[in-house]
């Protein structure tokens, strides 16, 4: 859970709305672009509009195409839910400990495939919201089975797995989830039953140095981009360090299609996205948020070309302590699809936050 140097950069804190200015070539119009920041809901650490104490190391971000954001809470086992306003709602989700305990969620990824079904007590649903956890645990919650809980449907406890992120995808008409499971330097894959399950592809690098493992995975179009941080000496958490970060990109079938980005601006690189057509300078780009600095890079999404970072108006970079999720809205209650959401967990994983990243003309 926790990182063992301390990420450099402030909280995103005090006044809860910062101007980040983005600066470029091209139109007047493009120049004069800027980007606001609200920090909109945190555990009380961070100056923001809502509180809500159940919001400790905010990692993982999905949301419902239909409804609110689900933010997966790792100090706390529990999963919560926000509308663009950072509003919090009545459901909050527990996540179930797993054979070594808590299961610190990390990833998280809505399914809307009628695959991944849970059954339990002669219940049976569609698992609507996958989690991975730090305990080594799949988790998830079905909504026809247990309303306010998630259910363990893989543990990997006694292999010592330490899943850091998860993705969801189809290879060859099939619905998979893909694990980065950090400590045994691995990605993890299931079937559409939670059955782990073998691909033709390893999701190997040769060409990574020693001491890099699996930390995030992001499912971008029919590709899986996975981000690598440097192992602590336990292999349970990353080492920050400027440079220490590379991102690869596979097929669903875990063959290595293209190193996308190697050290220099990468610091524990975890969450991905990629832009849509409006998000200014960006637009169109790809998106790397760094847990070790806090910062978010934009990178050509086809020859992983550094672009730049979303930057302030003295053009210091933003910089948002404990940085893991960023994903853009689904354009219903207040979450713009052109508004990057992102979750973070300050003052070393203590604290959490969740907010929000505007264009503003």
């Amino acid at each position: 859970m926790k990182s063992v140097l301390k990420a450099l950069g402030v909280v995103v804190g005090g006044a809860a709305l910062v101007s980040l200015v983005a600066s470029c070539g091209g139109s007047d119009s493009v120049n004069n672009q800027s980007f606001t920041s609200t920090a909109l809901v945190s555990d009380g650490a961070v100056a923001a509009a809502h509180t809500d104490p159940n919001l400790k190391n905010a990692w993982g971000v999905a949301f419902n195409p239909k409804g609110f954001v689900w933010v997966a809470d790792n100090a706390t086992s529990l999963a919560t839910l926000y509308d663009g306003n950072g509003t919090p709602q009545s459901l909050v989700v527990s996540i179930p400990n797993g054979i070594n305990g808590t299961a610190n969620p990390t990833g998280i990824v809505f399914n809307g495939t009628t695959d991944f079904v849970v059954t339990r007590g002669g219940k049976s649903g569609v698992g609507a919201f996958i989690f991975a956890g730090e305990g080594g645990t799949i988790t998830a919650w079905a909504p026809a089975v247990g309303p306010t809980n998630a259910f363990v449907v893989f543990d990997s406890g006694s292999a010592a797995a330490v899943y850091k992120g998860l993705a969801l995808a189809s290879n060859g008409g099939a619905n998979f989830l893909y694990a980065a499971d950090f400590h045994n330097n691995r990605i993890d894959v299931f079937d559409k039953s939670f059955a782990k399950v073998s691909t033709p592809g390893k999701f190997q690098d040769a060409s990574l140095p020693a001491g890099f493992a699996p930390f995030g995975i992001q499912a971008i179009g029919a590709k899986l981009f996975v981000t690598y941080a440097k192992q602590d000496a336990a292999a349970h958490d990353n080492i920050d360090g400027a440079g220490l970060g590379f991102v690869d990109v596979y097929d669903t079938a875990g063959n290595l299609l293209q190193r996308f980005a190697s050290g220099g601006v990468l610091n524990a690189p975890w969450g991905i996205t990629q832009a849509p057509a409006n998000f200014g300078r960006f637009s169109g780009d790809v998106l790397i948020g760094n847990f070790g600095d806090g910062t978010i890079n934009a990178f050509d999404p086809a020859s992983g070309q550094s672009l730049g970072a979303i930057n302030l108006p003295d053009n210091t970079s933003f910089v948002q302590h404990g940085l893991w999720g960023i994903a853009f809205g689904n354009g219903l209650s207040n979450q713009p699809v052109n508004t990057l959401f992102f979750a973070a967990g300050p003052n070393d994983e203590a604290n959490g936050v969740y907010g929000r990243i505007d264009v503003k003309m």
